[in-house]
């Protein structure tokens, strides 16, 4: 008897799979669609120098911040080797970001007391975000001319 139940399971099963029966889950139990990933991004960056080798920068940055579990947390100003310029070597950024602007979109802070050596002619800035990381849209600043795609420089 055992053998025939056996027979008798695969027969529904083959027919339920004919008429197309799926146990597949509905749409209403489905989880939902992951968050699109959402990079901070640079939109602009003015680069002043204030004396010698001493420049500040201001960033404008857009993300669509939703609070404190995914926000914009800092930005950097890159050396062409990679290499992050922080006004303190303990900083996780060049400017970090103390806080969500969930209504300040886009915005724009600044960082003073910027070391960049005189043989230096291109940075690279980037911005970051508390859930996705790096990512988004990054600018080059090429700090011999006064103005470029996406930056201004004074000296």
């Amino acid at each position: 008897m055992g053998c025939m139940r056996w027979i008798i399971v695969g027969i529904v099963l083959a027919l339920l799979a004919v008429l197309g029966v799926s146990w597949a889950v509905s749409p209403s139990e489905q989880a939902p669609p992951a968050e699109p990933l959402s990079y901070a991004d640079v939109l602009f960056v003015r680069a002043v120098e204030t004396a010698p080798e001493t420049w500040t920068f201001y960033v404008t940055v857009a993300h669509p911040d939703t609070g404190w579990e995914h926000y914009a947390d800092g930005w950097d100003v890159l050396l062409p080797d990679g290499t992050p310029i922080k006004p303190q070597p303990e900083a996780a950024f060049t400017r970090p970001l103390a806080h969500p602007h969930v209504d300040e979109q886009p915005f724009t802070r600044s960082q003073a007391g910027l070391h960049i050596p005189a043989d230096v002619q291109q940075v690279r800035v980037r911005a970051h975000d508390s859930l996705h990381g790096w990512g988004g849209r990054e600018v080059v600043v090429n700090l011999s001319v006064p103005s470029g795609e996406g930056f201004a420089v004074e000296r």
